[in-house]
């Protein structure tokens, strides 16, 4: 791999050679449109919420979009582990593993999310109660979500086949994937929720059928365009799975951080009333669109240096990581301007009164500057992944959304509830300030190690010898080159 549409036959891994600095700039701006498209779904259901003027509806998708949150991390860990697997085999030159992973992988979300999805459907109650949703509030949000959480093995397809077609460098296929979705929630909505007066509930079709379309096209790139996938081999199956939890496994726990912290958030805001619940849930859909190239990075920055780790190149893991650095503040800059010169049309759009007004001017006006460092946190983790130090992510992860958040946010919600935003900022700042530094200094000491320990080149024509289920996980498990202890991978959004 890559894989030509038209004869399957093996290319050079596209990015062990050319301009990091370019390749970071294509992949995380495809990766960033579809990203975008992905949490647009979410900010247009919630726009057109808010044009029906019920505070207490805006909050329910609120709250909702915590529950959705802790799935989509789920989803996101998975995805980290079969980009990195797959792209570092196709980094080593070794196809027919990589179709054969790319396969497994597929079964392994399908099933993960099934079980994850439909589980939570016997929870929504107390969970929503625990969140500090209350009355109608409640009641709606668990109406949403009874409609939506069935539908979680689409959007792990979806997002599974997004990272394989990253994973072989089609930044354009895999972001079409997410595009069309998004596409098809922004014409869903308003004739559901207005035209046929389905109002919340019309949001919850909407959100369905896009998840829908998210899977069959996902899929379609993999199958037909691409044909990455290999036959199934069940006799594989447990080796390919623990090939792929030695990075999902991390990845998992690091991306289940960041819900976390935002629940605890959200309950410590629910306090002050639907108005600030509702104020959150905009910011909380606002940022990841507004700041969609650096949430874009960890997924962009993942092939990139786990095809050079493959490859034994680590001087150019280092300097993709400072590239991908360079990119993340340009673009931290730029997103802050605009939301600072446009808070107001902001306000205006999502109908914000009153506190929801005030935490929206804040967050533009300020809060915003905070993505230099959480930019930082999401760049880093995908390096820590691919030096061999995928714990360090959920180590720098669990930190931010716990002593990084819980303390500073519980401070600051003794001065209202832009205390606790202002708390929450000013915490993971810190955490992502220590990850960027620790990351810096790893990939600097793997650089050093390049000259004495040069790795050659991949084979990419030579046939694969049939290995045991053991010596293939092993294979896949442990990388090639002796300095490195652990396998490629990213960190963060899809």
């Amino acid at each position: 791999m890559p894989i030509t549409e038209t004869t399957g036959a093996v290319e050079r891994p596209r990015f062990v050679s050319g301009s990091l600095l370019r390749h970071v700039c294509v992949m995380a701006g495809t990766g960033a449109i579809g990203l975008i498209a992905v949490f647009a779904v979410d900010l247009i259901n919630l726009f057109y919420i808010s044009l029906l003027g019920e505070k207490e509806t805006a909050a329910a998708v609120g709250f909702a979009g915590v529950v959705g949150f802790f799935h989509a991390s789920l989803c996101i860990g998975l995805t980290i582990g079969i980009a990195a697997v797959v792209s570092r085999t196709v980094g080593a030159g070794r196809a027919m593993d990589a179709r054969r992973i790319a396969t497994s992988s597929l079964v392994l979300m399908t099933a993960a999310s099934v079980v994850v999805g439909s589980g939570t459907a016997f929870f929504l109650h107390p969970a929503l109660h625990v969140l500090g949703a209350e009355g109608e509030t409640a009641r709606l949000a668990q109406r949403y979500l009874a409609v939506t959480v069935h539908t979680l093995p689409l959007l792990g397809l979806g997002m599974a086949c997004s990272a394989l077609l990253r994973s072989i460098g089609d930044a354009r296929r895999s972001m079409t994937v997410t595009l069309v979705a998004a596409f098809v929630t922004a014409v869903l909505d308003p004739i559901l929720i207005f035209g046929f007066g389905l109002g919340l509930d019309g949001a919850a079709i909407s959100a369905v059928v896009s998840r829908l379309v998210l899977a069959a096209i996902g899929l379609h790139g993999v199958m037909v365009k691409h044909r990455m996938l290999g036959r199934f081999e069940a006799s594989q199956l447990v080796s390919d799975a623990r090939a792929l939890a030695s990075v999902a496994g991390p990845a998992v726990l690091t991306n289940l951080a960041t819900p976390v912290g935002a629940a605890f958030v959200t309950h410590a805001i629910a306090q002050f009333g639907p108005s600030a619940v509702a104020g959150a849930a905009t910011i909380d859909r606002l940022s990841p669109v507004a700041f969609g190239l650096v949430y874009a990075l960890s997924g962009a920055v993942g092939p990139i240096l786990a095809q050079n780790l493959g490859a034994g190149q680590y001087r150019r893991v280092q300097e993709g990581l400072r590239d991908s650095l360079l990119f993340m503040v340009a673009s931290v800059a730029v997103a802050w301007l605009v939301l600072a010169l446009g808070q107001g049309v902001l306000i205006r759009a999502f109908s914000a009164e009153g506190q929801a007004a005030e935490l929206i001017a804040l967050f533009c006006s300020w809060l915003a500057a905070s993505f230099f460092f959480s930019g930082g946190l999401f760049v880093a983790n995908a390096s820590f992944n691919n030096l061999g130090h995928p714990l360090l992510s959920t180590f720098f992860n669990w930190g931010r959304a716990t002593l990084g958040t819980i303390p500073f946010a519980w401070w600051g919600s003794h001065h209202g509830a832009a205390g606790v935003l202002i708390g929450q900022a000013v915490g993971s700042s810190i955490f992502g300030l220590l990850a960027v530094v620790v990351a810096c200094r790893l990939a600097a000491k793997l650089a050093r190690q390049e000259p004495s320990m040069k790795a050659p080149a991949p084979v990419l024509d030579a046939p694969v010898a049939p290995t045991s289920a053991h010596g293939d996980a092993a294979a896949l498990a442990t990388p090639q080159p002796a300095a490195v202890t652990g396998p490629a991978a990213s960190a963060g959004a899809p």
